[in-house]
């Protein structure tokens, strides 16, 4: 009897004894929790999330691991798709395109308490909000910009760049004239991305937009196509090609109509940030005769199609409120200004009136106001048919530039089309 209570008291003091070491060993060595992000995989912003990752560590305690994701967006696209379908945890944080609240929206948390949407633009705010959640968080965005010839604008007696399209038409012909009579003769007046494809959803939103003809459908779903705005952009568009812009432009995505500017072959060119950088260098042929200009305006105004990512956290993350914590970090202004540096603009007004970022990106002073008329093309009033309404889309503009299809026509079986197509 003595010798198994003697056993009995063994066995307890080995068990507080164990028990006071392990939790001695939480204490002292708490396990982290780890949020997973799916960010950029290559290149500067790699670099710079990794950067900032390692800040909010030290700032929170929570361990940010980078989980490469693939460079091409649809391939992005379709392995998001995958694994929140499935339901997966595996993912925490997902970086996110633009066009892609109605395709991803009903799988992210809402982040309205974790971003203040006064301090961003509304435009970014309005596409980034999906049936009333702001589902995505403003990480970085992009906006186009009028690409001009300065040293052609004094030549011909212009003082500054066009801020309509029927000063752009006027200024582009008369341009134009003279540098085919003086020899250029692949010269053309304005160059764009009048490809079938995205590239041209995003030109001919910003057209229609800015004849005041809608957005092609509207956050309630109402379709936008067959509008008088609409149908005098459209009309307007098609009378460029033969004259201030050749039929070549219909095969054009960004980057022929980059090379094309940058040998010095056209006065105007609609295209993105980007071929600032590029055209700049000192081998650009053109790196010191060129500027930069909000895109010209009708009766609606000046309107750049709004492009850039995002970032969300999956409705099935183990680590909601940290992912969300994260997500806050990422795009405060303190985070937005450090990307700003290396030419990832903003969607935050304040960071705008950084002398040192004006400084190192020439064209940022511009870009406010091209943010500021930004339109946003209609991925949430298309919810998952996004890509088959573009696509309608652009097929009727396309048809129209080339002549294939009168304006009414093409824009009255578009809009059935898209019609069909959101009600399946």
């Amino acid at each position: 009897m003595r010798r198994m209570s003697f056993l009995f008291l063994l066995l307890a003091m080995i068990v507080a004894v164990a028990g006071c070491g392990e939790e001695k060993q939480t204490s002292a060595n708490p396990e982290k929790i780890t949020i997973k992000f799916n960010g950029d995989s290559t290149g500067k912003l790699l670099e710079l999330n990794a950067r900032l990752a390692k800040e909010f560590e030290k700032e929170t305690g929570i361990k940010v691991e980078i989980v490469i994701g693939p460079d091409n967006s649809t391939e992005r696209l379709a392995a998001y798709q995958r694994f929140l379908s499935a339901k997966s945890p595996d993912v925490d944080v997902l970086l996110c395109d633009v066009v892609w609240p109605g395709l991803l929206g009903e799988h992210c948390v809402d982040l309205g308490d974790v971003i203040n949407k006064d301090e961003f633009f509304p435009t970014v705010i309005e596409n980034n909000t999906y049936k009333g959640k702001l589902v995505f968080a403003p990480f970085y965005s992009d906006a186009p910009m009028l690409y001009y010839r300065t040293d052609l604008l004094r030549k011909y007696d212009y003082a500054e760049p066009p801020k309509t399209w029927d000063e752009l038409e006027e200024m582009a012909t008369k341009i134009m004239s003279g540098e085919r009579r003086a020899g250029n003769e692949s010269f053309q007046g304005f160059v764009f991305q009048g490809a079938a494809g995205e590239n041209l959803t995003c030109d001919a939103l910003e057209w229609q937009k800015s004849h005041d003809g809608g957005v092609i459908v509207a956050p309630d779903g109402t379709v936008q196509v067959n509008t008088e705005g609409a149908r005098a952009a459209f009309a307007r568009a098609r009378k460029w090609i033969g004259t201030i812009s050749t039929q070549g432009n219909l095969t054009y995505k960004e980057e022929e109509s980059r090379l094309v500017f940058h040998n010095g072959y056209a006065a105007f060119m609609r295209n993105w940030p980007y071929v600032w950088t590029i055209e700049k260098s000192p081998d650009s042929p053109v790196h010191d005769k060129f500027s930069v200009s909000i895109l010209p305006g009708d009766k609606g105004g000046s309107a750049a199609t709004l492009g850039g990512w995002n970032l969300a956290v999956s409705k099935y993350s183990r680590h909601i409120p940290e992912a969300k914590k994260f997500v806050a970090f990422m795009t405060s202004e303190k985070a937005q200004s450090l990307r700003a540096m290396d030419g990832y603009l903003p969607n935050r007004p304040a960071v705008y009136g950084n002398e040192e970022i004006a400084k190192k990106v020439p064209y940022f002073e511009n870009m406010k106001a091209v943010f500021e008329n930004a339109v946003a093309r209609p991925s949430v009033g298309t919810g998952r048919y996004y890509n088959q309404v573009s696509a309608i889309y652009y097929d009727a503009v396309h048809s129209i530039l080339n002549g294939d299809k009168p304006v009414e026509a093409a824009l009255a079986e578009a809009e059935e089309k898209i019609k069909a197509r959101l009600k399946e």
